[in-house]
């Protein structure tokens, strides 16, 4: 059969993956060490500060301390200027108010220690999430994925957000239901990637994770509140129009956003048509995760295809926002394998490394269709019939409670 390599991947065995992971990891242990070497005074060689996008964060908590607005875009520009940014550049501060609460700490401190420890903090929440997958496993075996070395390099927030919905959805899948709730309702400094979770814990009635995702979300807020006044949600209401047409116009790249609506922008197509083609998808893996839900309960099945489907379900999804994908990916690699999947993962895997740069140059934008192939092993995964023991196990309790 042509494609029988392919369906079985029987050649990505453990020893094999091992050696390619080892390698992948020192190269982008590398780039990191290469960097930092070559840059002068924290300017690397093309002229960008180190971190590029935490400029956001550190100047919209020194604003916040000054007792200024962060989404005072003429101060945030200013301060932006007075640090380090090139004239014609500037990181604009689109997230909601409880994010100020995560960044608060920051700044007190100097930009180089502050992004250290943001990326020591947030890195070390998502390190032990994944481990939670995956047991036990060596430090390469998270340094190898790309987006890792793309989130590291941005100073970005997505190991925050990965780590608390990937830890959340291990949490409720072992009927710790409280725990994950709360992790899911800290999540919510990005609003976009929590389109589907509440969907799928209505829909496996897991009462308690809803419970606590709306009540975490709801002191968060009330605590940004008390802490940057009532007026911040109207300045942050102001600024979200901005951010809407910088996606709709491609002020963020359409070759960095991995989504179908950027795929399609990419390829010339109308602004309508690409929102419309995109909540087409939402709505289609929407019906599939509720379907399954309703069905099956919540298992660790069915969230790691929640999390696979988050990172299609919405437009605005960037190639570092795809460190979400390391726990379907982990899932796969832990568990029995079926046709398919193996190689999904291996695809899903090393794609994000490239993703941008094909996309920029080619107009292809390949994680669309992995994308999907990865959620649709996935469901079948979620889908598959209980084993008889496990259920038994299931029955008589073997799920603990919080």
């Amino acid at each position: 059969m042509t494609f029988e390599w392919l369906r079985t991947a029987e050649w990505l065995h453990a020893q094999r993956i091992a050696s390619y992971l080892r390698l992948i990891a020192v190269l982008n242990l590398a780039a990191v060490v290469l960097l930092v070497a070559t840059s002068q005074r924290g300017i690397d060689a093309n002229g960008f500060l180190l971190g590029t996008d935490f400029i956001s964060f550190w100047t919209a908590s020194r604003l916040s301390h000054l007792g200024s607005s962060a989404y005072d875009v003429a101060a945030h520009v200013a301060l932006q200027r007075q640090t380090y940014a090139p004239p014609a550049s500037y990181t604009a501060f689109f997230y909601p108010p409880p994010f100020l609460l995560y960044c608060w700490p920051l700044g007190w401190l100097d930009y180089f220690p502050a992004l250290a420890l943001w990326l020591g903090v947030t890195g070390a929440g998502y390190t032990l999430a994944v481990r939670a997958w995956l047991g036990r496993l060596p430090w390469w075996a998270i340094a190898a994925f790309p987006p890792v070395l793309i989130t590291i390099t941005h100073g970005q927030s997505s190991f925050l957000l990965a780590g608390l919905l990937g830890g959340g959805v291990w949490l409720v899948a072992q009927g710790r239901s409280t725990l994950g709730g709360i992790l899911f309702g800290l999540a919510v400094f990005k609003p976009q990637f929590g389109v589907l979770l509440p969907m799928v814990l209505l829909a496996s009635r897991e009462w308690r994770a809803l419970l606590a995702a709306a009540l975490t979300a709801l002191a968060l807020a009330l605590a940004a509140t008390a802490v940057l006044g009532v007026h911040i949600w109207g300045e942050w209401w102001a600024v979200t129009g901005a951010a809407q047409a910088a996606m709709a116009n491609g002020s963020v790249s359409f070759a960095k956003l991995q989504s179908l609506f950027a795929a399609l922008r990419l390829l010339g197509v109308p602004i309508s048509a690409a929102y419309t083609a995109q909540f087409a998808l939402t709505c289609g893996i929407a019906a599939i995760l509720a379907r399954l839900a309703w069905r099956r309960g919540f298992t660790l099945e069915l969230g790691a295809a929640t999390l696979a489907g988050t990172v299609l379900a919405t437009p605005f999804v960037l190639d570092y926002d795809l460190v979400l994908l390391a726990f379907p990916i982990a899932l796969l690699a832990v568990r029995p394998s079926q046709p398919w999947e193996r190689s999904a993962a291996a695809v899903s895997f090393i794609t994000p490394m490239f993703a941008r740069s094909l996309a920029a140059w080619t107009g292809a934008a390949l994680m669309v269709p992995v994308g999907i192939w990865l959620f649709a092993v996935l469901v079948r995964r979620a889908a598959a019939p209980v084993p008889s023991n496990l259920a038994a196990n299931l029955a008589n309790g073997g799920r603990s409670k919080d």
